[in-house]
């Protein structure tokens, strides 16, 4: 009996700490605001599918983006990009600008040591 005793009191502690933790708990505005929840409407179960869902759908969608971009030829072309002289893949005209540029690079290089 006296075991008993010590047994309920031991559930009565731990009920009553459960209710203090729960009466002290934020409410779910203020966990969404901290970025603790997600503003969802799915339910609890679903929610981590949701997410990997919605990451995996950004995922696809870069990567369709970044398989169509332009190559920097073509922006350079259009006049998005400007031509970087000190690019060694340049053929022709920016070959020269790159050689012209490591040249000027090491006799500033020689010069100043």
């Amino acid at each position: 009996s006296l075991q008993s005793a010590a047994l309920d009191l031991s559930r009565q502690r731990a009920t009553d700490s459960l209710k203090k933790s729960l009466s002290a708990r934020p409410p779910r505005e203020d966990l969404i605001e901290r970025n603790i929840l997600t503003p969802s409407t799915a339910a609890p179960a679903i929610q981590g599918h949701a997410r990997e869902l919605e990451k995996s759908m950004k995922a696809d969608a870069l990567n369709e983006k970044i398989a169509h971009r332009p190559a920097p030829e073509e922006l350079v072309k259009e006049g998005i990009l400007r031509e970087d002289p000190t690019s060694p893949e340049g053929e022709g005209d920016a070959g020269k600008k790159y050689e012209e540029a490591m040249e000027e690079e090491y006799a500033k290089r020689e010069g100043g040591a």
